[in-house]
């Protein structure tokens, strides 16, 4: 019979414990499991996939958001004349460019990865909670930076508004983004339903529209009272106080303090309702 083994090589044998006699049999040694990955660089790495997956089906969505911001700035123009009304238009149609992406598109996202067993992928993974929701929450919200730009630029021009202060845009942005980004991912991973995902996140837009861009002294007290709870208020304030002629910064600092906070608490609860729905 002819030998597989090439000639001069030697068959392993294994080798006993010390300590005991060459008949008995060798014990096995588990090998150290792997670390696990690190916030950072999983939150690249998913922020990446997110951005690379999302690129083509969210431009006509964001294309949509724009158009609908600007639009509701033109009919708005017919009612409201200048000083401050204008400036609340203005900077509430720019905020709900990001509401509508980050919070309505979001809420859907999460909701139908919960329905479809996406999160099952992701449980698996060595990935931190915090890494997915934050990166996709980023991914999210820098879809909704071309539009915010054109948006406020557009009104600025339509209502004859200082372009001076715009660049108060690269805060209230990724402020407004996390802060929304973490209600839309919250309120689309705790849905029962992916519908009632869908429901939430276009109730919570409608929110933001009525509540935002809408002047804060027009509206009656109590629904005055809802728009303080809205994380997207605290943006809009910041961004329509750097339009007047000598902003008040401490006042505009203020606001994007509080929306930073939110976001953090709204990123937070995310990140919690993400790891209750992954066991389950």
């Amino acid at each position: 019979m002819t030998s597989i083994i090439p000639a001069g090589t030697a068959p392993s044998r294994v080798r006993p414990v010390p300590g005991t006699s060459g008949t008995a049999p060798a014990r096995t040694v588990s090998a150290p499991l792997a670390p696990r990955a690190r916030l950072l660089p999983s939150l690249a790495a998913v922020y990446r996939a997110q951005l690379s997956r999302a690129r083509v089906a969210r431009i006509p969505l964001l294309f949509v958001a724009t158009f609908q911001s600007v639009g509701i700035m033109v009919l708005m123009r017919g009612v409201v004349d200048g000083g401050s009304e204008a400036r609340a238009v203005v900077a509430g149609s720019s905020v709900l460019v990001v509401a509508f992406v980050a919070l309505n598109l979001l809420a859907q996202y999460f909701g139908q990865l919960r329905a479809g067993g996406g999160l099952d992928h992701y449980a698996t993974l060595p990935v931190p909670p915090a890494a997915v929701v934050l990166g996709a929450a980023a991914a999210y919200a820098s879809f909704t930076v071309p539009g915010t730009v054109f948006t406020a630029v557009a009104g600025s021009v339509l209502f004859q508004l200082p372009l001076t202060h715009l660049w108060v845009l690269a805060a209230v942005i990724p402020l407004s983004g996390a802060a929304l980004a973490g209600l839309g991912a919250a309120l689309g991973l705790l849905a029962p339903r992916q519908e009632l995902a869908t429901l939430l996140g276009q109730l919570g837009m409608s929110a933001a529209l009525l509540l935002g861009v809408l002047p804060a002294d027009r509206l009656p007290e109590p629904v005055g009272w809802a728009r303080d709870l809205l994380p997207s208020t605290y943006g809009v304030e910041a961004l329509a106080r750097s339009f007047d002629a000598c902003p008040d910064w401490g006042l505009i600092a203020f606001f994007l303090a509080i929306c930073a906070v939110v976001g953090v608490l709204s990123l937070a609860v995310a990140t919690w309702a993400y790891r209750r729905a992954a066991v389950r």
